[in-house]
């Protein structure tokens, strides 16, 4: 089989997947993750075999695996799909498949396959548990299995189907339908638990504030077109089209056409990725399920946006010179820089296990954001796919601990305990040791520690280039991220898996089942190994003992290879001493706090966000409820148009009348219609005295009837 049809066939086995459950094995729950499971399998070897393929080709960036056929006329031309494999394709396609395969194998751990129906568990709300006897007679509560199981896997292929599309598109056409599928799979996923009302305001949050960014992106694709009359990413990212875009001006701001287009697209990765000031749906996006917040958060849609951002980087660095950024660029460098921090000391007061790797990944995502808008294009493409493998790591971690936590719950049978506040937990290194040891090296790379993770060798690369080209407010910024990043972390691990357990539900957690532990160590592997194929050739001692694979392989994209930074001294330090100074400050500040009274960092304006939600709240929210239920339906629809429609009914009602009354009635009715009768009975009437039954008067009559018609024809004809 040619590449090209295996790259065509990639997204198929997810989409097939979706359409089977739905159709045929809903009722089934083992054929439905059978399907599923198997699908994104397929998938998965499918894209295995495009990457070894593609790292067999030399000059794959010149000659990629590209295949395309006509879809739509545009008159003198046709929009095109078709599906491209690049060096950074390859790559890309290569953690996607990974951590998707890893996610639904771990979903059928999570949602309690095997274990049986809940004694009161509904569908649209949570499992709850579900009481069995055993031998002796005892009653024992054990979890109980998702009433909609099978319909989770279908929306999970659905979204699956909807990264790989964007993934191996080779135009923007095709890649925005990608992109909007996995927004609309996060507003089902979000909101799977749809009977809880925080489920289903998150997932329109969701959806709604996404949509802001993808009109604009939707606008940047429209303007792209009728520029440039294609939407391939091959015809556009020629020089000659780059520079021709990059010297018409628009008029606006005065950016470029390239510029403004670029400026467009990347909004929808602010909506996309939740960047500040879109970032408001991402935490509250916590409220579905676990595999779900993995797939957002790591294989699929925020990853999708910085993809996007990647792929368009030609776009975004037309007419950059080496020296000085573009407009757009400094728009760009400066979301990517404040989020990171914004983020990061939000981070810093959340108590929820889920949401501090929530904002973390909003802060992770502006160092990868950062890092294109100073023209680092490597370094921000392997922070995406090391980034990829230990926050899936992290997130799956955090399901397995809230399902621990959540037999504690269930034995104990103290609802009110909540099983993802961290200030619940505490001790569980010993109850979840796999879970325990598989975070650790998540949150480890995360923090960037030291040569032996993952995170250390894509964060450092970003500081070296931010300090190389001399961006040294983006670098202190980002330093100082890293270092709070490192501190919220271990701030993390700190009170959920040290010390003693702070609840009799974290006493009784125990380890999750193989299906959920076995992706935890596959992601470790990752976590730790993927660094390795980025070390800078000259690092000292260890640089060079293996090849820096990923620059040369992914920097090829591009049509000139980006230049590697020279080697300081200063980044790497910085990137040492923040990585273990926060892991450090982070373990000594927090081993022995005990309740959330005792922690420093419970700040109101960083527990609540910098206020962002209420922000919105009071000049979006409540305006538009206002202009909705106030101005346009109580105003404009009951009092305007209604009053017109009311004011038509008495109106129609008095001319009704008036017609009725003065002409219907007199004339109609009584003139013509009565008045007739009355005629014809008053003629009728006097004749009668006439009918006398007497020849002679009839004669006489007749006698006298001859000569009055006899004299009146002689007076008008004769006279």
């Amino acid at each position: 089989m040619t590449t090209e049809l295996l790259i065509w066939l990639i997204p198929l086995p997810p989409v097939l997947a979706f359409f089977l459950i739905v159709l045929f094995t809903n009722k089934s729950k083992a054929l439905s993750h059978t399907v599923g499971v198997g699908a994104v399998f397929l998938s998965f070897l499918a894209a295995m075999v495009v990457f070894v393929r593609a790292l067999g080709v030399e000059h794959l960036g010149e000659h990629p695996f590209e295949s395309a056929v006509n879809w739509l006329p545009t008159g003198n031309t046709w929009l095109k799909i078709g599906v491209l494999v690049d060096p950074l394709g390859a790559a890309v396609l290569f953690f996607v498949a990974i951590t998707i395969l890893m996610i639904f194998l771990y979903s059928v751990g999570y949602h309690n396959f095997g274990q049986p129906k809940g004694d009161h568990d509904h569908a649209g709300l949570p499992p709850h548990g579900a009481t069995v006897t055993d031998e002796h007679g005892h009653k024992h509560t054990v979890p109980s299995v998702e009433p909609m199981y099978s319909r989770f896997f279908a929306f999970l292929g659905l979204f699956a189907f909807g990264m790989y599309v964007l993934v191996i598109s080779d135009n923007l056409l095709t890649m925005f339908a990608g992109w909007e599928i996995m927004g609309l799979c996060s507003y089902l996923l979000i909101g799977f638990w749809y009977g809880k009302p925080s489920a289903r305001n998150a997932a329109i949050k969701a959806f709604m504030t996404t949509r802001i960014g993808d009109v604009f992106m939707l606008l940047g694709i429209a303007f792209l077109y009728s520029v440039t009359g294609t939407l391939s990413f091959r015809e556009i990212f020629n020089e000659t089209t780059l520079n021709t875009l990059a010297s018409v001006p628009t008029g606006v701001l005065g950016l470029s056409a390239a510029g403004l287009i670029a400026v467009l697209l990347f909004i929808g990765t602010i909506g996309k990725s939740a960047q500040w000031p879109l970032h408001v749906w991402l935490p509250d996006a916590m409220e579905g399920p676990t595999p779900v917040s993995a797939m957002i958060h790591a294989a699929t849609m925020v990853s999708a946006g910085v993809y996007a951002v990647i792929r368009m980087f030609p776009l975004l660095t037309a007419g950059y010179d080496g020296h000085g950024l573009t407009p757009e660029m400094t728009f760009v460098a400066f979301i990517g820089t404040f989020t990171a921090i914004f983020a990061a000391t939000i981070a810093l007061a959340q108590n929820d296990i889920k949401r501090v790797l929530a904002y973390s990944t909003i802060s992770q995502l502006g160092f990868m954001i950062a890092a294109l808008g100073i023209g680092a294009y490597v370094a921000a493409a392997f922070h995406l796919i090391t980034h990829a493998f230990f926050k899936a790591l992290l997130f799956l971690g955090s399901g397995s601990v809230i399902h621990g936590m959540e037999h504690g719950v269930l034995h104990t049978g103290n609802h009110n305990v909540d099983p993802q506040d961290m200030y619940n937990m505490g001790g569980l290194r010993k109850k979840m040791p796999i879970t325990f040891w598989t975070f650790l090296i998540g949150g480890f790379a995360l923090s960037g520690f030291p040569l032996v993770t993952a995170g250390f060798w894509s964060k450092d690369e970003i500081l070296a280039d931010a300090w190389y080209h001399n961006h040294y407010l983006v670098f202190g910024t980002l330093a100082l991220a890293a270092f709070l990043t490192a501190f919220y972390t271990m701030r993390q691990i700190t009170l959920t898996f040290l010390g003693e357990p702070r609840t009799e539900e974290a006493k009784h957690a125990h380890e999750t089942p193989w299906t959920m532990t076995t992706p935890l160590v596959v992601l470790s592997f990752f976590a730790i190994t993927y660094g390795w194929v980025g070390i800078p050739e000259k690092f000292p001692l260890i640089g060079g003992l293996l090849p820096n694979w990923f620059h040369d392989f992914v920097g090829h994209t591009l049509a000139e290879v980006p230049k590697a930074p020279e080697f300081s001294w200063i980044p790497l330090l910085t990137s040492i001493v923040v990585a273990l100074g926060g892991l450090a400050a982070g373990y000594f500040v927090y081993r022995n706090v005990k309740s959330p009274e005792e922690d420093k960092l419970q700040i109101p304006v960083l527990k609540n966000k910098w206020y962002f939600d209420e922000l919105y709240d009071f000049l979006f929210v409540k305006p538009a409820a206002w202009i909705s239920e106030v101005f346009v339906s109580k105003w404009m629809d009951q009092g305007l148009i209604d009053g017109i429609l009311h004011a038509f009914g008495p109106g129609t009602g008095g001319i009704g009348s008036a017609i009725r009354n003065y002409f219907d009635v007199p004339i109609i009715n009584r003139l013509i219609g009565d008045g007739s009768a009355d005629a014809t009975w008053w003629v009728g009437k006097n004749l009668r005295p006439i009918q006398t039954g007497r020849i002679q008067q009839y004669l006489i009559l007749s006698l006298f009837v001859l000569l009055v018609v006899g004299g009146l024809l002689y007076f008008l004809l004769l006279a």
